[in-house]
């Protein structure tokens, strides 16, 4: 059963304002001069009323799961997926959940911009009721740092967004941002870091099958360590390539420079495609260690998805054969 914690800002609904009289919450954003603003990633508050006043929750969990998504292990214990977690925003610990609870996602405002013909800016719920009904799969996850799970991720398909953003014919990249807000995120606060988080992908790959929108996990609403309200999944990539808590979607015909492909291009390159041959200077990648246990298993080549993602990467002219996995 589903029980609701009421919220500080709520009211009495004997109290509230009757329905003829309030605006509808886009609208009223609209006419006070709000829309486009970013509201949410630049900290605002409109017309006095707290942010939660004006939340509009992603819904639709839990979802239908798409059984076309298999997998060949245990789903990893939720508490281990939603606690041991990378988000260098809030700290480089892995337990930063706590830390991550200061955010506030709701509204959670999106730029789409770049190489379309219609930027727009809308808040994270309205963009995925626009993207179309979610959908739940099972997908293996894998850290550079040789750590792995498997994990039932709730959200749409990436190239759901391609279509709707309709990128000009030129772009090829797809650069996506995540929030900035150092007084809510101490990490960000280290200037040797390059802020905000950044990462890109080709177009094919955004239009892959594979590639993900993640609003949800095990059935709920992300949790904020998790990456809320909306974070890329690229299962056949290393998992700094997932991007967290996303505010910005730009297409672009200039390849994006990635958060630690900035910092350290040696160890982190553009395109970070799971391969157990090419160990990074740190980590072997031949073994992944699950979390919640002891266990090692074998790393596959792509994370094991080399049949769906395969062809995206054959006949490329590249360095050496080490970018593509780096």
């Amino acid at each position: 059963m589903l029980l609701k914690t009421k919220k500080s800002w709520e009211m009495p609904e004997a109290a509230a304002t009757p329905e003829a009289v309030w605006m509808n919450r886009r609208d009223w954003l609209k006419s006070a001069g709000y829309a486009g603003m970013g509201m949410a990633a630049a900290g605002l508050v409109a017309g006095g009323l707290p942010r939660a006043a004006l939340a509009a929750p992603i819904t639709g969990f839990p979802a239908d799961r798409n059984l076309r998504y298999r997998l060949d292990r245990d789903v990893t214990p939720e508490k281990e997926a939603t606690t041991y977690t990378n988000f260098y925003e809030f700290g480089s610990s892995k337990n930063i959940w706590k830390a991550a609870a200061k955010m506030q996602t709701d509204p959670w405002m999106v730029m789409i911009d770049g190489m379309v013909d219609r930027p727009m800016t809308l808040d994270a719920a309205d963009l995925v009721k626009k993207l179309g009904s979610m959908e739940e799969r099972l997908y293996r996850f894998r850290c550079v740092e040789a750590w792995a799970m498997a994990v039932p991720w709730t959200g749409v398909p990436l190239a759901r967004l391609v279509s709707f953003a309709q990128p000009k014919a030129g772009a090829k990249y797809l650069r996506m941002e995540t929030f900035l807000d150092k007084e809510i995120a101490p990490g960000q606060a280290q200037s040797w870091y390059p802020w905000p988080y950044v990462e890109g992908v080709t177009l094919d790959e955004a239009r892959n099958e594979l590639a993900f929108l993640a609003t949800g996990i095990y059935g709920k609403p992300l949790p904020n360590q998790n990456g809320a309200p909306i974070r890329l999944v690229l299962p056949w990539k290393y998992g700094f390539k997932s991007i967290k808590s996303i505010v910005r979607f730009t297409f672009t015909d200039q390849r994006p420079i990635s958060f630690w492909e900035e910092l350290n291009a040696k160890e982190y390159g553009f395109w970070a495609n799971v391969h157990p041959g090419v160990p990074h200077p740190r980590w072997r990648q031949n073994q992944e260690r699950m979390l919640g246990t002891s266990n090692y298993i074998s790393t596959q080549i792509y994370n094991g998805y080399e049949a769906e993602v395969g062809y995206l990467y054959q006949n490329m002219e590249t360095k050496s054969y080490r970018d593509l996995y780096h």
